[in-house]
């Protein structure tokens, strides 16, 4: 299938959550409860039971979780290097450099499923669950130390939660129940179209920060993805957690790092004009990457 094709039904749905927030259910109320929904109970069991039900291989998943961290903390290592770029306020620096090594794992998976059917969403699963509290340890201890009380938002994560239950149910040989595997089915339809309306209704228009937003997006888009392509090459992966990987690396960054830089007291507004700018950004890189993984 055409990279553009693949990526075209997510991005649209992105588009459309867009025109709803501003055209028609405009109340920031209606869209608070629809990210509490998607992150409670809809992406969860998208996660679990993809797990439950995926042959995975325990070797190539732990590669795959390890090559991954890499690359986070390279992205992490490197924003913090350029730091003066990025901001003059050490908060504002810390709460910012959340959007070049966080990811949005509502593309993610509505991506990977999309190129890769359910083992590439499994494969994505696996990957955004395992990682999900480091990107947290990189976000909360770079701004902890200028944030009152900073720790305390490192809490249990309904997404870790539901990958590490879906790992053991398959790791024990544990067999779904029909009825509640077609119950986890409708929620798991839902989660991806629901989530990526939520993506673009929170979408911010980016005017300014354009060094920072620059650095940001080269260094979470483009940096980031070649390096994941590089260590694959050289790990050796297989075909699909190799794709999988890329895919991770070249995600924009997670809605997640605006709400924790305004809880911790960062420069929230600055994050959603980040998180904005990459998302969009990503439509085009993202094609450039799904494009390169078909000839590969």
């Amino acid at each position: 299938m055409d990279a553009f094709a693949i990526i075209f039904p997510d991005f649209a749905c992105i588009a459309l959550g867009v025109v709803l927030r501003r055209f028609l259910l405009t109340e920031e109320r209606f869209w608070v409860g629809v990210e509490r929904l998607v992150y409670f109970v809809l992406f969860p069991a998208l996660l679990f039971r993809s797990l439950a039900n995926a042959p995975l291989a325990l070797g190539d998943a732990v590669m795959l979780i390890a090559s991954g961290a890499l690359v986070m903390g390279v992205g992490f290592v490197l924003v913090f290097a350029l730091g003066r770029w990025v901001g003059d306020e050490p908060l504002a620096v810390a709460s910012r450099a959340q959007c070049a090594y966080r990811f949005n794992t509502y593309i993610g998976m509505a991506v990977a499923q999309q190129a890769y059917g359910a083992t590439g969403l499994a494969w994505m699963g696996v990957l955004c669950g395992a990682l999900v509290p480091l990107a947290n340890v990189f976000a909360v201890g770079s701004m902890a130390r200028r944030s009152p009380g900073g720790m305390r938002h490192l809490i249990a994560n309904p997404l870790v939660l539901a990958t590490v239950a879906g790992l053991l149910f398959h790791a024990v040989g544990g067999v779904v129940p029909q009825p509640v595997d077609a119950l986890l089915a409708r929620l798991a339809a839902a989660a991806v179209a629901i989530g990526l309306l939520a993506v673009g209704a929170a979408l911010t228009p980016a005017r300014d920060l354009v060094r920072s937003g620059g650095l940001i997006a080269t260094i979470k888009l483009v940096v980031s993805p070649a390096l994941a392509w590089l260590l694959g090459q050289w790990l050796a992966l297989p075909p699909l957690p190799f794709a999988v990987l890329v895919l991770f690396a070249a995600l924009p960054s997670a809605s997640s790092a605006y709400i924790l830089a305004s809880r911790m007291g960062g420069d929230g507004p600055g994050v959603a004009r980040l998180i904005s700018l990459t998302t969009v950004v990503s439509a085009v890189t993202l094609t450039f990457w799904l494009g390169l993984l078909a000839t590969h």
